[in-house]
């Protein structure tokens, strides 16, 4: 067969009747449940495809519908064992692209050359997503996050509600899954024969460390700081402490991050998230609002954010910005910041609520010390990161 085969191959499934463009789709291997086999604990994908290779996904499903698996022409997603059957047809139906295959190239017929080397293909499975809908298996679930964690979906840009209800709450040894369940029955086997496995957290979601092999500038001090789902941009630095990225949230930039970046929070580049502080979710008082922060900003140590700012802003530090705060402006300070941000259309008053002022650029938040009012002036400082630990 040659390229041009491959191709006409490609165009022909693509205008046949059982095919289904999708969204995303990847080969995944599963850890499947110490006492429950069928209770599937965790999906790792070596590689997925999120809006793209649109001729690997023609190919596994025409190999799929060679091999007695038809692509259902119903539904949003779609999980099929992987047999031999489909490996040899998919193989086959790649053979053009074999010797090519290798380091960075090809990472789709890489997995199927992978796979065609194994004598059991049980814990194996092929998946599609054809919607971004909720997601209805743990296979599509880590579909998603890994779509968030690679950078290839945008923060907040999947769908992943009930994906608590559908992940197992399981014991994390490494990499490994384990049944709660399981462990409890075979506590004292385990105890008496010194073969207890070392558990490093118990949770739904795994470390992002366990899937994601960061950017080479990218630094994570304590693997348990960050959640797979978590989207790190290149350069980040996440401290041990009391720093967490949770999934769905993350960077977009060089970031130090000392604090906590709640889920659906999202942090601009230059932006310094300092000891402490906390960025608040949408379940955390933020009437629902996802919380940006804008380039250049410098959240102060054990400091709260509820509302979006733009670039270029100070919170001090101990104190909560949130939308009911009141803050006191006063009117030379008000200009500037209407010059700052020409398109904030407010007349002065001496008080805002903070979510008057959600999303404004070059604002500084202070408390004063002797009366304890809060007020925002125009910053008047640059937040700049040390480029050489980023």
């Amino acid at each position: 067969m040659t390229k041009e085969d491959f191709f006409a191959i490609v165009e022909e499934v693509q205008n046949s009747a059982y095919y289904r463009q999708p969204l995303a789709f990847g080969i995944a291997r599963v850890d499947r449940g110490q006492k429950n086999p069928d209770k599937i604990l965790q999906a790792t994908f070596p590689f997925i495809n999120y809006e793209e290779n649109y001729g690997s996904a023609a190919i596994f499903q025409k190999a799929l519908n060679e091999s007695g698996q038809p692509i259902p022409q119903e539904g949003d997603e779609a999980i099929f064992d992987v047999t031999p059957a489909f490996v040899q047809n998919a193989l086959a139906l790649c053979s053009p692209w074999l010797d090519e295959a290798i380091g960075d190239a090809h990472k789709n017929v890489q997995v199927m050359k992978f796979l065609s080397e194994q004598e059991d293909l049980s814990d194996y499975r092929v998946v599609f997503l054809f919607a971004d809908a909720a997601p209805q298996s743990v296979e599509a679930v880590y579909l998603k996050l890994y779509a968030l964690s690679t950078g290839k979906a945008p923060l907040r840009g999947v769908n992943l509600n009930g994906a608590f209800g559908i992940l197992h709450n399981v014991a994390w040894s490494g990499t490994k899954p384990i049944e709660l369940e399981w462990l409890r029955e075979n506590e004292l086997a385990l105890k008496m024969s010194g073969q207890y496995p070392v558990i490093d957290a118990v949770d739904k979601f795994p470390r992002f460390l366990q899937h994601i092999i960061p950017a080479d500038n990218t630094r994570i001090l304590d693997a348990s700081k960050v959640r797979m789902g978590a989207q790190l941009a290149a350069g980040t630095t996440v401290m041990p402490g009391a720093s967490y990225i949770n999934f769905n949230a993350g960077t977009l930039g060089p970031v130090m991050v000392e604090g906590r970046i709640s889920s659906s929070a999202v942090v601009g580049k230059g932006s310094d998230v300092g000891g402490g502080a906390s960025i608040l979710g949408v379940l955390s008082g933020t009437s629902g609002n996802p919380i940006s922060i804008g380039e250049n900003c410098l959240l102060g140590a054990n400091s709260v954010t509820g509302i979006p700012l733009g670039d270029g802003c100070i919170v001090d530090a101990g104190i909560a910005v949130l939308e009911g705060t009141k803050f006191f402006v006063s009117e030379e300070d008000f200009e500037r910041i209407k010059e700052a941000n020409p398109q904030w259309d407010a007349q002065y008053k001496e008080i805002f609520k903070g979510r008057e002022l959600a999303g404004l650029s070059g604002l500084h938040f202070r408390q004063d010390s002797t009366t304890g009012q809060m007020k925002v002036f125009r910053s008047s400082k640059e937040v700049k990161l040390n480029e050489e630990l980023h």
